[in-house]
Formats: structure tokens, sequence, C-alpha cells
């Protein structure tokens, strides 16, 4: 109390000295609310010298022990061990040396508490009853009482289900496991700033309660089958849980979670049904809810034989055993036709369970399946039997030269396996034994190595992995004689020609009793010197197609079939290939007539040419006349020739060759040699052109050979 004596009056005199002379009086106190017991300190600050005197509610306080002079400006007011009638209103006067008086007045509160001595901070409550809270407050002077409850006030409505009443006790109607928590017993000194504040826990204990989202559970039985069953379970303080298992279950399979709530059972068998017990214990009581556990089996069937073969005629019995939870029914399905086998009469049969048949026919074979069938689901296990074939029914048999060929119009029971070939059997009497040829079920059904022209008797059986069945009845049949197929036919009517391309169409009406295997085909161009051309066609080949064949030409065409015995006649035909067509002219008429021009030109050129060296005449004449004058090239041979050769003829000083003929003036005799004489020969005057006109010394000119 001393140390904080000294710094208020530490503090007081470090203001005093920062305000001067000139600062108003004031009273430095460190707080006016003030707890019974503690020291109240007051200084008075009067700002100048002069006399400084305190009162008390008006009235002076000269008590030595209480007031002391710090200074000629401050004093000081010291209460120790304060008691609530030192509270009240306190002044400081001064009477300044300049004859001025002043004072100020602080107003000090001293308060006892509040104090909350005995009240209990932990209340337990029974879910449902009513619990009441109290706070025991103490203080002077008046002290307010105020609950609160996550930080919210709680209403002295008394028409809420918690409020407060009027002893300052919270009342909570009809406890609910909401209403645990923290609830705040506020303690206000009655208009002054000065509170404390009570936390009371309140606890809502609660029964156990255990409840199960489904009494009863289905499961089925399975290795890979796991269950569990949940307990959910209420109650404060929290429960403890406990099982009850069926003793036949086996417990190692048991697992539990960490507060054993839920029981985990894996691989879940048939001995795990019954009744499963989960109670939850606390304090206040217990609670036990049942669980009731089926455990269903899925049916299994189990028979005595998958497979059965036996021989047509003889007994058969197949047992069948199903299991199961519940117990499943059992039924026998014949797969082939999809009727249920539920009679115990009749050639087949169920007895106790077990599929009979006394006296085994091919039509009996085939698949079987015995069937468990119960709400747990449906299973079952086939049983294949199997026997002889049936008869071959409903066929025809045909011959040829060498063969017999069986042809069935549907195929035989199989006896319940697949008919993997036939036996074909033959002979020529009654007292013949029969021979047989074995034929793969894929293959034509034919005796190949008989007689030609021969009576044959003939039946056939199938064969399966169990043996061979019943034979068909007999049929008698002759065979026929060897002959090589007929002609070919080419029909006319159908014969296509495109271009320079043939086809006409094959059709063989007989093929002479044996497969066909070829057509030999030839043609050749109806022109001296040309040779046949050789082709093949397949049996099959249902037409003759030819190919580039030569435009406007007639054809010879020869086809003949080929079987094992021979070629027949060749089928004769003749046809026509058309002249090609004329391409169509592309040309313009600008074209036309450049192309016309040009050959004119040419023509000009060739007639002009031939004028001006035979005739010394036309363009090309005149225009070599004009380069070279008289002395035309091509032409100095005859002006200048003078030796004759042997056999020439000598005429105006001019040699002409032998053969040769000589043009003169008009009325000039031209002399000719044949066989050594001169024959005399007339010509028509040749014109003359202008330049010949020109050159009076010349009266001899050349003219055609």
């Amino acid at each position: 109390m001393t140390n904080q004596s000294a710094l208020i009056l530490k503090m007081a005199l470090m203001m005093l000295l920062l305000h001067g002379t000139d600062a108003k009086m004031d009273i430095i106190i460190k707080t006016l609310d003030v707890v019974v017991g503690e020291e109240i300190f007051l200084l008075c600050k009067a700002g100048a010298e002069g006399e400084i005197k305190w009162q008390k509610d008006g009235e002076e306080i000269d008590d030595e022990d209480k007031v002391s002079k710090v200074d000629e400006s401050s004093s000081k007011l010291i209460i120790k061990n304060a008691s609530m009638q030192d509270g009240g209103k306190y002044t400081c006067l001064c009477e300044f040396e300049s004859g001025h008086n002043d004072d100020v007045t602080k107003q000090i509160y001293v308060y006892e508490g509040p104090s909350f001595g005995s009240t209990v901070t932990y209340h337990e409550f029974l879910e449902g009853t009513d619990g009441v809270v109290p706070c025991l407050v103490t203080g002077q002077p008046a002290v307010d009482v105020h609950w609160l409850r996550n930080k919210e006030q709680i209403s002295s409505n008394a028409g809420q289900r918690v409020h407060q009443r009027p002893d300052n006790t919270v009342l909570i109607e009809k406890v609910r496991r909401d209403d645990a928590g923290t609830y705040l017993c506020e303690a206000i000194i009655r208009g002054r700033p000065v509170h404390k504040e009570l936390p009371i826990t309140v606890v809502v204990n609660a029964p156990p309660t255990a409840h199960l989202r489904a009494e009863v559970k289905k499961v089925m039985a399975g290795p890979e089958t796991n269950v569990s069953l949940l307990c959910l379970v209420t109650g404060y303080p929290k429960p403890n849980i406990t099982w009850i298992t069926p003793v036949r279950g086996d417990p190692s399979r048991h697992h539990f979670n960490s507060d054993r709530s839920q029981l985990t059972i894996r691989s879940v068998a048939r001995a795990d049904y019954g009744e499963y017990i989960c109670t939850a214990a606390n304090k206040i009581a217990e609670n036990s809810v049942t669980y009731i556990l089926h455990v269903n089996e899925a049916p299994e069937v189990f028979v005595s034989a998958e497979q059965q073969s036996v021989s047509m005629g003889e007994r058969l019995s197949v047992s069948c055993n199903v299991s199961g939870h519940p117990q499943p029914e059992l039924h026998w399905l014949n797969k082939h036709n999809g009727r249920t086998l539920d009679s115990s009469s009749g050639l087949v049969r169920v007895v106790d369970g077990a599929l009979v048949i006394d006296k085994v026919v091919p039509s009996d074979g085939g698949l079987y399946s015995c069937m468990a069938v119960s709400t747990s689901g449906n299973a079952s296990r086939d049983v294949a039997i199997h026997t002889q074939p049936g008869p071959p029914q409903y066929l025809s048999v045909s011959s040829g030269p060498t063969s017999v060929v069986f042809s069935l119009k549907m195929p035989p029971v199989s006896g319940g396996t697949p008919i993997t070939s036939f036996v074909l059997q033959y002979n020529r009497s009654a007292a013949e034994e029969w021979k047989e040829v074995t034929v793969p079920a894929s293959d034509p059904l034919a005796i190949t190595t008989l007689r030609p022209h021969t009576l044959y008797t003939v039946r056939l059986a199938a064969l399966n992995a169990v043996g061979v069945g019943q034979f068909s009845e007999t049929n008698t049949i002759r065979t026929l004689g060897i002959r090589e197929p007929e002609s070919p036919v080419l029909s006319s009517n159908e014969m296509k020609v495109e271009g320079n391309s043939f086809s006409v169409p094959i059709k063989q009406t007989d093929d002479g009793g044996t497969p066909l295997l070829h057509f030999d085909v030839r043609y050749k161009q109806e022109k001296e010197g040309t040779e046949w051309k050789d082709m093949q066609l397949p049996s099959g080949a249902e037409a003759v197609s030819l190919l580039d064949l030569s435009y406007g030409s007639d054809y010879s065409l020869e086809v003949a079939a080929v079987n094992a015995n021979g070629s027949s006649v060749s089928a004769k035909f003749n046809f026509t290939i058309a002249e090609q067509p004329a391409k169509a002219s592309s040309m313009t008429t600008g074209r036309v007539v450049g192309i016309v021009m040009v050959i004119f030109l040419v023509v000009f050129l060739v007639v002009d040419a031939t004028c001006c060296y035979t005739n010394r005449c036309g363009l090309l004449m005149s225009i070599a006349v004009k380069l070279f004058g008289q002395k035309v090239p091509g032409l100095k041979m005859l002006e200048d020739g003078e030796g004759a050769t042997n056999g020439d003829v000598k005429l105006k000083g001019i040699s002409t060759p032998r053969g040769s003929v000589q043009h003169a003036d008009a009325g000039v005799q031209t002399l000719t040699k044949e066989g050594g004489q001169l024959t005399e020969i007339t010509c028509d005057k040749v014109p003359l052109t202008r330049h010949e006109k020109k050159q009076p010394g010349r009266d001899l000119h050349t003219a055609d050979a």
C-alpha cells in the first residue's frame, strides 16, 4: 500500500511541475471505486501556494493521521482500511495568498463483494425432470444478479421453459439433453461498473437406449459373405455395450469396433443364424435389443453322373440330390423339348429324385437338367444322355453309271451326340453279304464303286460316338450305262455383243450321269489363214465370254462338255463383230477452212512448179525470169546441149534423148524413135509466155515428155 501511495505522489508531483503555477485545482485519485479494507488515497493539487483544507460530505477533516501537507501547493488525504462509511464526497479547498479561494470535489464509492459464497458450481439432472440452479450472491451496496448461457441472457419471463426466478435461481423445466452445458451467474454492484461472474456446469443424465435399424437380417452363407450388426446406443453417461451371440457360432469370426456398437461376422456360415442381443448400460439403467439373423444357403445340386452312354433298349437311372436353406424343390427338365418331368409314370419318369428311363430310344438322347428351386435362388446341373442315332427317314435314292446317291430331306435323330458319319451298305442279291462304305456327315452320301447297268439293294445308317444306329428301309435301284454328256446349248436369243466383246450363256441339259469336269471352248475368225484358239471353262461356268475380237469380222465358236466318260458333240455357233464406229470429229469450222486452204496452196504450188519446169510458165517462172533473166537454172542443158549420144535424133541443133518428144512451132513435125524407127508425131502448139514473146531468136520450146 505504501508503494502505491508513493507512486501516486510521484505522479502528482510530475503533473504539478508540468502544469506550473497556471494549473487549475485538481484531485488525483487511483480509482473512484474502493473495496472495503483497501486504502483511499487522494492528492490535491492547488496550482499555487496557499492554505489547503479537506472536507467530507461538507464536514472538515482535521485528522492529522489522514491529512498531510506535501508542499506549499499540494496536500494528500490517506484513509487506510476503508470501510463502507468512508464512501462519500471529498472536497479540497485552497485559500491562495492572493486572497482568492477555490475548491474541487471527488465522489468516492466504497463497496463490499459481490461474493458467491457457497454456491455449488456442478449440477446433475435426470432427463425429463425439473432442475433448479441456484446462485447465492452477497455484497454492499445492493447487488443485481443476471444469468447467461452461450453469451445470451436468460429471460426472467416465467412463461419460458428455462427462466430466472426472483430468488436469482434458474429453473429448467423437463430437462432435455441439450440443456446440458455451462451457465454463467453474473453479480453486479448496483449503479457501479463492478461485477463478478461464476460459471456453473449443468449435466443432464439419460438412461441408455439401444435400437436397431432392422431387427431382422437375411444373408446368404458363403466364404465371401460378411454381415454387420449395428447397435445404436444413446444415454449419459456413455453406456457400456455388451453382446450375447448364439453358442453354435464361431467367436473367432466375430469382430467388434472400438465401442463395441458394431458386430461384424465374416465368412457367414449356416451355424451363425439365431438371436444376437445388444445390451447398453450406465449408472442409471440398462437397455437391450435383439437381432434375428437368418442365414440362407444357396441351393446346390449333386447328380450321380453328368454323362451317360447307353445302348438302345437298356434301362437308365441317374440320381439327383439338392441342398440349401430353405430346402429347395427338385425338378427334372428335358432341355431338348423344354418339358418338366415331374410325373412318376411313363417311359421317362422321376422316382425319388432320380431320372429313370426303362427302355432307351434314340429320341431319349440329349440334355436333361436337375434343378433346385427355392427363395434363396435356383441351381441346376446338366446330365447328357447319349445313345445310337435313329434310322434315316424321308430319303431318296438316285443312280449314275457307277454310283448311287442318297438324299436326306431331314437328318435322323442324333441320339444326344452329334452324328459324325454315315454307313452306306449295298449288295446285288439277298444271298450276298452287305458291303459298306463310311462317309463323313459333311460329304455327299454316295456309293461310287458300283458297276454300270446293275441292280443293287442299298440302305444307310447314322454313326455317332456311341455307335451305329438303326438302318433305313432298303431301296432297290439300277445303275445307268456309261455315256458322255449331251452337247451344251448356246442360245442366240441371249447372245450379247458389246464393241469387240462377245458372250453367250451355256446351258447343260444332261451330264451323262457323271458330273461334268469342264467345258472345252475354241473359236476362230472366219478368215483365210487364221487358226483356232482354245480355252477351257470350269464345269460351273454359266457363259462363254470372248474379249478383244477384231471389228468387222465373222467368227465361229464351238463348245463341248466333258465328264469322266468323254466329251460331248461340240455345239457350234456363228456370230459377227460389227465395224468399229467412226469417231466423231472434234475439228471446228475454222480448223477445217484452214486445212482446206493449206491443201489448196500445196496443190497450187505443185501445179505451178510443174508448169514452170515443163512449160516455162506460171508464177514461179515469172519470178525466176525476173531474178535470173533469160538464164533460168535448169534450162541451160536444153539450150546449150551440142553433142548427140548414141541413138539420139538431132533436130535444129537440139539434142533429144532416146524416147523423148520435142515440140516445135506450130506445124513442125516431132520425131520419136521406137524400135529403131522414127515415126511422125504431131503436137498442139504451146502458147508462148510473155517472156518468150520478147525473145525473137528462140523458136523452140520444151513440152511435157
